[in-house]
């Protein structure tokens, strides 16, 4: 049996729902503005649901499939208020990302099979790579694991400063060299000492330059053969993170990096200084690689394990 985290606690839905505000709000609105006058599901009326959903970032083939979803389901004189469109769009959305399997995610394991888990984090700069791997160390150190951070962002020394920062917040060990150095050789030398202590789990940070798209993935792929060397079947996990306040650009960020590295993972993040959290439900709906991790606040405690039962309850109710 794998030991699994991030059961929804009363605390945690709390913080999802605070973190989903912002975007729930701005859906209600628009929701309300789509329906009024209306006292039934006609074409007007799913015209307008299809603006809401577009708007709100979920993504146009998502919006598509979720529409058709909703003209089979009611008839043409059913009676129609907000409580009602809100649940059947909560129950067809919960649905279609129920049936796509790519969008399932086994959970929080905290029982790995390799020792150490090694995870590489890609993405481009702004996007909260340094955050998101402060607080996922934050989660696998709270489950009991001995964690070591990797600052192979070798490119920014704002970068190795931060992570470091973080590490301390964390209560976690980092392994980091000079501004300049070798990326390779800095993923390299954290997995020797990985090794060497005892460490469970190992966490990679990466340059995201992603204007110089062909000279990244080189890099990316030169890591992950270095890593090799020391840990063969390494990285065991690659961890893609976007940012959800970017809508579509974060639909064109995982195309980019799906199509040009074996990206595993999916985390969404600062979610919650936005009304653009539907952009999490096109993601999930869209690609073969599930949303694992979504970011909801700024505290360390603020990435969540993404549930899309929660997720779009929290959206809708």
């Amino acid at each position: 049996m794998m030991a699994l985290l991030g059961l929804f606690s009363k605390e945690k839905k709390e913080d999802l729902n605070k973190g989903l505000e912002m975007t729930k709000e701005s859906v209600f609105k628009k929701l309300s503005r789509a329906i009024v006058g209306k006292t039934k599901v006609d074409d007007e009326v799913l015209d307008n649901l299809e603006e809401v959903l577009i708007t709100s970032d979920v993504g146009v083939e998502t919006t598509i499939r979720i529409i058709e979803r909703i003209e089979k389901r009611v008839s043409a004189d059913k009676y129609l208020n907000s409580n009602e469109l809100n649940a059947i769009l909560k129950e067809e959305i919960a649905k279609l990302l129920e049936e796509n399997r790519s969008a399932e995610v086994a959970g929080f394991d905290t029982q790995l099979a390799d020792k150490p888990y090694v995870i590489m984090v890609v993405g481009v700069n702004g996007v909260g790579k340094t955050t998101t791997i402060a607080k996922l160390a934050y989660l696998y150190k709270k489950a009991g694991k001995k964690v070591l951070l990797g600052a192979a962002d070798t490119f920014r020394a704002a970068a190795i400063d931060q992570l470091e920062i973080w590490a301390q917040r964390a209560e976690v060990e980092i392994v980091r060299q000079n501004m300049g150095s070798d990326p390779a050789s800095v993923a390299y030398d954290t997995l020797k000492s990985a090794v060497a202590g005892g460490y469970d789990i190992v966490i990679i940070d990466t340059a995201g330059r992603l204007h110089n798209k062909i000279n990244l993935m080189n890099e990316l792929s030169k890591i992950k053969r270095v890593m090799t060397k020391v840990i063969p079947e390494a990285p065991h996990e690659v961890l893609l993170i976007l940012d959800g306040s970017t809508g579509q650009n974060a639909f064109e960020q995982a195309k980019q990096f799906t199509k040009t590295t074996d990206v595993t993972a999916m985390a969404v993040t600062k979610l919650d200084g936005t009304a653009k959290g539907g952009v999490v439900i096109g993601i999930s709906d869209q690609f073969k690689v599930p949303v694992k991790y979504i970011g909801i606040g700024e505290k360390l405690e603020h990435l969540q394990i993404f549930n899309r039962f929660e997720f779009v309850d929290s959206l809708f109710s």
